[in-house]
């Protein structure tokens, strides 16, 4: 279990330890005044922490919008203990391992796409267009993976985004991945510079075919 499922694990115990003081403090919770306030909070939570987690496109959100629908004319207070059910379904699978965010998902299967072309065009000859398309795709995925972990994407003066270079030092500074794929991604973007400039003459088709190969391993390793 990573570090960021420990978190979402964390964050999700808070909220159903706040379900339960509800559920045991009702008549008190009632007395003050203040019940609709905790409510709508806790309905709020489950629904953003879910959607945090998984995404607007998964079934555990799609399972919290239904809801939602279907009880759209009961009680708030009705509605809670559905919203729960889900969130303990999320819970238990998170601490199981068996969830993967859809996010990561969606963005593994468009690189797989590119990475196929890139393949192709290799086999058909085409060793300098396939190593800029390979580039650019791994400096996609760094940006992905710079948003995942919470890092800035855009230059210290906020007007552009930031090379691939200086992406690839942030990720490896925050612990995002090791000093020795810093390193593996530094020459494989050397490289895709190489292409788009035009010195076609500096690399060879084997090379761009361990490219190809060294970024789809390095993608799996670090989903975004």
């Amino acid at each position: 279990m990573n570090d960021k499922e420990k978190v979402f694990i964390q964050q999700i115990e808070e909220i159903l330890k706040n379900y339960e003081y509800y559920q045991n403090n009702k008549k008190a919770i009632i007395n003050s005044g203040k019940w609709q306030e905790i409510i709508n909070s806790l309905i709020t939570r489950i629904k953003a922490i879910v959607k945090r987690i998984t995404g607007n496109d998964s079934e555990y959100y799609k399972r919290i919008e239904e809801i939602l629908v279907q009880y759209e004319y009961l009680l708030d207070h009705e509605k809670l203990g559905p919203l729960k059910g889900v969130l303990d379904g999320l819970y238990q699978d998170l601490k199981a391992g068996y969830l993967k965010s859809f996010s990561e998902l969606i963005h593994a299967d468009i690189f797989s796409d590119y990475i196929e072309m890139a393949e192709y065009l290799l086999e058909e000859g085409y060793k300098d267009p396939t190593a800029v398309i390979t580039g650019s795709t791994l400096e996609e995925h760094l940006r992905k993976l710079c948003i995942k972990n919470g890092i800035d994407i855009m230059s210290s003066g906020k007007l552009k985004h930031k090379k691939a270079d200086g992406m690839n030092s942030d990720l490896a500074k925050q612990g995002v991945y090791s000093k020795l794929e810093l390193k593996s991604v530094t020459a494989w973007l050397d490289l895709r510079n190489k292409a788009a400039h035009g010195n076609y003459s500096e690399y060879n088709e084997n090379q761009v075919k361990q490219l190809i190969i060294g970024v789809r391993d390095f993608i799996v390793r670090n989903p975004a």
